[in-house]
C-alpha cells in the first residue's frame, strides 16, 4: 500500500471511530434517562408483583386440589 493510500486509510478509521464514539454516548444518554425514570416512576413494579401474585394464587389453587 502507498504512503498516500494508507494516509486516507488512517483518516477514514479515525472519522469511523469518533462517530461511533458520538453514537455511544448519544445512545448512553438517551437509553439511561428514559430507563431510570420508567423504573423511577415504578412502571415495572406492577409486572413483577403480578407474577408474584399468580405464583400465589396457582400454589392456593394446588393445595386445594382445584385445576389450574
Amino acid at each position: 500500500m502507498t504512503e498516500s493510500a494508507k494516509k486516507v486509510a488512517q483518516e477514514a478509521e479515525d472519522r469511523l471511530e469518533k462517530v461511533a464514539a458520538n453514537i455511544r454516548e448519544r445512545f448512553d444518554r438517551v437509553a439511561q434517562g428514559s430507563f431510570t425514570d420508567k423504573i423511577k416512576e415504578g412502571r415495572f413494579a406492577d409486572q413483577l408483583d403480578h407474577g408474584v401474585d399468580r405464583a400465589r394464587a396457582d400454589e392456593r389453587r394446588k393445595k386445594q386440589g382445584g385445576s389450574t
